[in-house]
C-alpha cells in the first residue's frame, strides 16, 4: 500500500470515528397500543357515549406524554366506533376491528353487546374492557370465571345495584311498586334480583312490564298498563306508598314526555338505575316530569385521587363534569396501556394471554400509584369473573331543573346516607 493511501486511510478513519460517534441517537421504532372503542354516539346512551369518548381521548393525551418522558416507545392510538347500544352492531364493529389487527377494546357498553360479542372476542382472544356492562354474568352467557377471560368490566354487576335501589325504596317508605324494564341482557337482569331484592325488604311487585330493545318510539300501550297497575296498587296502599320502577336507559324520557299531566303516575315515585342517572335527555326534555317523581337514579360512581386532574381538563373543553362510566373508560385505557407495555418489555412482543393475565396485576398495581399515576375512579379490584367490586353507589334526583346528590349507598352495611 503506497504512503499516500496510508496516509488518506489515516485521515478519513478518525473523521469517520468522529463522525459516528457525534450522531444523534436514532430515536426507538414507536409501537402503537391499537385500541378500539365502541360506544354509543347517536341511540339511547348517547349522554354516556359521548363522555366516555371524551374521556378515552383524554386519557390517550396522557398516557403518549407518560410513555414519552419514561422514554419509551409505546403510543395509544383510539379507533372509536359508534354502536348504538345495538348488540348486532356491535358485533360488526368488532369484526371490522379486528379485519383491521385491532385486539384491545374499550367498551362495549350495553350487556347485550357484550353478550353478543363474547364468543368471537374469546375465540380471537380479544382483549375487551366494559366500563359500563352491568348484567350478573349469566346474563351475558357466563357461566364460569374462565369463560370471561378475555372480558373485563371495570363496573360493578347489578347484584350490587339492586339490593341498593331496593333500600332507597324502603328508605322512602315504598311498600308496593310496578317494574318497567327494557327487553334485554341488562334490564332482564335488573329486572330479575330486583324482585329478589324488594321481596327481601317486603315490599310487593305487583307486576313487571317489559318493552322492546330497541325502545319504542310510542310507549302508549305501556303507559296504559302502568297507569292501571298503579291504581291497582292505591286500592291498598297510599300514594306515597307506591313506586314506578324503571329499568331503562335514556328512553324514560321519551316514556315521561309521553305521559298525560293528569296521569297517575305523576302522583307517584319513580326509581331509577344507572341506565338514568344524571341523563341530559331527562333535564333537557322532561326536567318537570322528572322532579315531580324524584326518578331517584343510582350509579355506581367513586371518585379517586387523581379525579380533580381530568375534571379540570374536561370541564375546560365541555363546562360539564365527567360521569361515573366516562371515568372507568379512563382508567380502562390507561390499564390496557400499562397492561401492553409491561407484557412488550417482558416478552418483546404483544401476547392476548399474558395480556389478561396482567390486567388484573397492573389494576392493582395503578390503583396503589406504582406507576406514578393513580385511578381517576377509585381503585379497581376485580372478582374472579373479572368484575370490578365496589364498596357504595352514588343515589341522584332531579330538582330545580337538574340531577342533585341525594345520598350514597354502602353496600358493607346497606344503609344510605342521605343529603
Amino acid at each position: 500500500m503506497s504512503k499516500r493511501v496510508l496516509l488518506l486511510v489515516g485521515v478519513i478513519l478518525p473523521v469517520l470515528a468522529l463522525t459516528l460517534c457525534t450522531q444523534p441517537p436514532q430515536k426507538p421504532k414507536e409501537i402503537e397500543i391499537s385500541t378500539g372503542v365502541l360506544v354509543d354516539l347517536s341511540g339511547p346512551l348517547t349522554t354516556y357515549g359521548k363522555d366516555i369518548k371524551l374521556c378515552v381521548n383524554i386519557a390517550a393525551d396522557k398516557i403518549n406524554k407518560y410513555f414519552e418522558e419514561k422514554g419509551k416507545p409505546y403510543r395509544m392510538k383510539l379507533y372509536v366506533e359508534d354502536t348504538r347500544v345495538d348488540p348486532k352492531m356491535a358485533l360488526e364493529k368488532l369484526q371490522d376491528l379486528y379485519g383491521k389487527g385491532i385486539k384491545l377494546i374499550i367498551g362495549p357498553m350495553g350487556s347485550g353487546e357484550v353478550k353478543n360479542i363474547k364468543d368471537f372476542a374469546t375465540a380471537n382472544k380479544i382483549i375487551v374492557i366494559s366500563p359500563s356492562s352491568t348484567a350478573p354474568p349469566k346474563y351475558i352467557g357466563v357461566t364460569k370465571p374462565e369463560e370471561k377471560k378475555y372480558i373485563f368490566r371495570f363496573v360493578a354487576t347489578d347484584a350490587f345495584q339492586t339490593k341498593a335501589i331496593a333500600k332507597i325504596a324502603k328508605d322512602l317508605g315504598i311498600k308496593a311498586v310496578v317494574i318497567t324494564y327494557i327487553g334485554n341482557a341488562w334490564g332482564k337482569g335488573l329486572n330479575e334480583y330486583g324482585k329478589l331484592e324488594f321481596e327481601k325488604m317486603n315490599i310487593t311487585v305487583i307486576d313487571s312490564i317489559e318493552y322492546p330493545d330497541p325502545p319504542p318510539a310510542d310507549f302508549s300501550a305501556y303507559i296504559a298498563t302502568l297507569e292501571s297497575k298503579v291504581n291497582e296498587l292505591l286500592k291498598t296502599y297510599n300514594l306515597d306508598e307506591v313506586a314506578v320502577v324503571a329499568f331503562s336507559y335514556e328512553e324514560v324520557a321519551t316514556m315521561l314526555s309521553q305521559i298525560k299531566e293528569d296521569s297517575i303516575l305523576l302522583n307517584v315515585t319513580w326509581i331509577g338505575c344507572d341506565g338514568t342517572a344524571k341523563s341530559s335527555k331527562v333535564i333537557e326534555d322532561v326536567p318537570e316530569k322528572a322532579e315531580r317523581v324524584g326518578l331517584y337514579s343510582t350509579v355506581a360512581e367513586m371518585k379517586g385521587e387523581a379525579y380533580e386532574e381530568l375534571n379540570k381538563t374536561y370541564y375546560e373543553r365541555v363546562k360539564q363534569e365527567p360521569k361515573a362510566y366516562g371515568l372507568n373508560a379512563y382508567d380502562a385505557a390507561w390499564v390496557i396501556a400499562l397492561s401492553f407495555a409491561e407484557v412488550y418489555d417482558k416478552l418483546g412482543k404483544y401476547d392476548p394471554d399474558e395480556m389478561a393475565k396482567m390486567i388484573p396485576i397492573v389494576s392493582e398495581k395503578y390503583s396503589k400509584g406504582e406507576y406514578g399515576v393513580k385511578p381517576v375512579s377509585g381503585d379497581i379490584i376485580l372478582d374472579k369473573y373479572n368484575d370490578r367490586i365496589v364498596p357504595e353507589y352514588k343515589i341522584y334526583k332531579v330538582e330545580n331543573g337538574t340531577w342533585v346528590e341525594a345520598g350514597t349507598w354502602y353496600y358493607e352495611t346497606n344503609t344510605i346516607s342521605w343529603r
